[in-house]
C-alpha cells in the first residue's frame, strides 16, 4: 500500500460527480451503485424504487436505510428520478453513468499486465501551507488516484506517465507552488531511498495473497455448480467490491521492479474467474427481483464480464 492509505474514489473537482467513497463493510449508497453499474449498466430506462429496495434487501440492507441511501443519491445528482402516480422510479444519470464506466475499465484492466513501463519516473513535487490542510489533503487524494505515492512529505512520485493529469490536477486545485518532473535513477550510484521505498511490498504482497487464499475455495464451489444465485449475486458484489480497492493501493508497478513470485497476477486471474462465472447467475437473480416490480424491466437486466468491459474499451 502506499504509506498513507487511501479509502475513497477519485475526489471530485468542483461540478464534478463524485461516486460514493470506496469503504468496507455494507455502505448502502456505494453498494447500489454497484449493483447498478453491473447489471443496469448502459440503460435509460428507470428501475422501481421498490425493487432497488428489494435489491439492496438481498444485502441486508433494510428498508429505511436502502430508501435514505436513495434519496441521497438523488439528491448528490447520481440518480434521476422520476414519478409514476404514487410510485418513484430511479436510474443513474448520464454523467455519473459516464464516471462509473470509466471506474470500472480502470478496475477491469487491473493485473491484466497491459502497462508498460520506459524506466522514468514522474516526480510531483509541492507546497503547500500548514493551515491549507483541505487543500494539502485533496492534492494528496488526487495524486493517489493518478497512481503516486509520497516518497517524502511533498515528493511524490509515480511509475506511469502521468506528468500531464498531475500538473493539470495541482493547477485546477489552486495549488501555488509545484513542480512536475521526468526522472531516472543513475545506475551506480547508492541511494538514500529507492522510489519504490514509496510502496509498502510486503502490505502489498499479503493484500494479494489474503485475497487469493480466502476466494479459492469459492471458485471451486462455482465450477462445481453447488452456488445459489442469490449466493452468486452477494459474492460477486462482494468480490468486486474488494477488488476495486486494489488499484487505489497500486499503479500496477513495473514487473522489472518486482520480485519474480509477484502475486498480482494469479489474485487477477482469479479475480476474473470468479466475476464471470457467477455473472450468468447473479444476473438471474437481480432479473427475479426487478421481475417483482416489472416483467418487461426484469427481462432487461444483463451483466457484463472482464472481457466485455474490456472489449468496450478497446472499440472506445
Amino acid at each position: 500500500m502506499t504509506k498513507d492509505a487511501v479509502d475513497g474514489l477519485e475526489p471530485a473537482l468542483e461540478g464534478e460527480v463524485r461516486l460514493p467513497r470506496m469503504q468496507q463493510g455494507q455502505r448502502p449508497q456505494h453498494l447500489l451503485v454497484t449493483l447498478l453499474g453491473d447489471y443496469w449498466f448502459g440503460r435509460s430506462e428507470h428501475l422501481p424504487s421498490a425493487a432497488l429496495v428489494a435489491l439492496l434487501g438481498e444485502f441486508g440492507i433494510t428498508q429505511v436505510a436502502a430508501r435514505a441511501a436513495l434519496s441521497r443519491l438523488a439528491r448528490r445528482g447520481l440518480l434521476d428520478t422520476s414519478k409514476e402516480g404514487r410510485r418513484t422510479y430511479y436510474a443513474l444519470t448520464a454523467r455519473a453513468s459516464a464516471v462509473l464506466g470509466d471506474g470500472v475499465q480502470r478496475i477491469m484492466s487491473f493485473g491484466t499486465g497491459t502497462r508498460k513501463w520506459d524506466g522514468v519516473w514522474r516526480v510531483a513535487v509541492f507546497s503547500v501551507s500548514e493551515d491549507r490542510r483541505d487543500l494539502r489533503h485533496a492534492a494528496r487524494s488526487r495524486l493517489r488516484w493518478l497512481g503516486f505515492a509520497p516518497l517524502y512529505d511533498g515528493v511524490w512520485v509515480s511509475p506511469h506517465d502521468v506528468a500531464a493529469e498531475a500538473a493539470s490536477t495541482l493547477a485546477d486545485l489552486g495549488v501555488a507552488n509545484y513542480s512536475v518532473l521526468a526522472a531516472s535513477v543513475p545506475p551506480g550510484i547508492p541511494q538514500g531511498l529507492n522510489p519504490l521505498a514509496a510502496w509498502d511490498l510486503e502490505e502489498l504482497r499479503a493484500g494479494y495473497d489474503r485475497f487469493v487464499a480466502e476466494r479459492e475455495g469459492l471458485l471451486e464451489r462455482a465450477l462445481s455448480g453447488t452456488i445459489t444465485v442469490a449466493e452468486a449475486l452477494v459474492c460477486r458484489t462482494e468480490i468486486m467490491d474488494t477488488w476495486r480497492h486494489f488499484p487505489n493501493l497500486d499503479p500496477e508497478l513495473p514487473t522489472e521492479l518486482l520480485p519474480a513470485d509477484w502475486p498480482l497476477k494469479r489474485a487477477h486471474d482469479l479475480f476474473a474467474q470468479l466475476y464471470d462465472h457467477l455473472g450468468p447467475l447473479a444476473e438471474i437473480r437481480v432479473r427475479q427481483i426487478v421481475s417483482r416490480f416489472s416483467a418487461d424491466l426484469g427481462g432487461l437486466v444483463r451483466h457484463h464480464t472482464t472481457r466485455s468491459v474490456l472489449a468496450r474499451s478497446d472499440h472506445g
